[in-house]
């Protein structure tokens, strides 16, 4: 059971690692439910790949539909008056075509839990490292097109695929909700608390409520990926209404 615990552990800190930094950059570009479509049309993708290919090809696909949706997110901050209402009706699309997709399959429902959450218990070790590897490389790009590519479109296309990439190996491993929570949850805490040095902060409190709510999930018995995001959603809610009545005048 340790060893399930550490791997699950393990999991939780890669997808922190990389999530936090997108969570910041997500929330001050006002873009708060980029990753939940995103991450819904991967799992978009991933209902296609079983519905006509048994499961065939399920990462590329996948991809191709993250990336696809990343472009129109991308472009939609450009060119519509309303980019948040566009990526709200992007999900819904997403949410119900995956829901349409798997009800021809022949597990359909499970599927489509998994898809919203995994049970990251049972994730191999070595799908954990192969994907640390990624986002370690992911993370490298990142640092170096920040330094290289001056503030435009080229720069912003860079960090929609990457993301894109990010989410779709993400949703693969852990499914939309766990990516969404561990994405905005540490982030939002981090930025709320108005500390020096935000992203050291979101990986900090990212790790201790990941330590809480896998404590808590192997105590009460409880599925791991939900529990996760409650406590990650529920930490970041109370943190934020304690900050607004702390600044709201008396």
């Amino acid at each position: 059971m340790i060893d399930i615990l550490f791997s699950t552990f393990l999991l939780s800190i890669v997808l922190v690692g990389i999530h936090s930094y997108f969570g910041l950059e997500i929330i001050k570009r006002g873009i708060i439910f980029t990753d939940l479509a995103i991450g819904q049309m991967a799992a978009f993708g991933a209902a296609i790949s079983l519905l006509f290919f048994d499961g065939s090809y399920i990462y590329v696909i996948s991809l191709v539909f993250a990336i696809s949706a990343a472009m129109a997110i991308a472009f939609s901050t450009h060119t519509s008056q309303y980019p948040e209402a566009v990526i709200g009706l992007l999900y819904a699309f997403s949410l119900s075509a995956v829901y349409i997709a798997l009800s021809k399959t022949y597990h359909g429902m499970e599927e489509f839990h998994r898809l919203l959450a995994s049970d990251i218990l049972f994730t191999p070790l070595s799908r954990i490292l192969e994907t640390a590897i990624i986002y370690s490389g992911i993370g490298i790009a990142l640092v170096v097109l920040q330094r290289k590519l001056k503030k435009g479109s080229v720069k912003k296309i860079f960090f929609f695929v990457f993301f894109a990439v990010t989410v779709t190996s993400s949703v693969k491993l852990a499914g939309v909700l766990i990516v969404f929570a561990l994405l905005l949850s540490p982030a939002m805490i981090a930025l709320s608390l108005h500390l020096k040095h935000p992203l050291i902060v979101a990986w900090i409190v990212g790790t201790a409520i990941n330590i809480i709510a896998i404590c808590v999930s192997y105590t009460l018995d409880l599925p791991t990926g939900y529990t996760l995001v409650a406590i990650h959603t529920l930490c970041a809610m109370v943190v934020s209404v304690i900050k607004i009545q702390k600044l709201s005048p008396e």
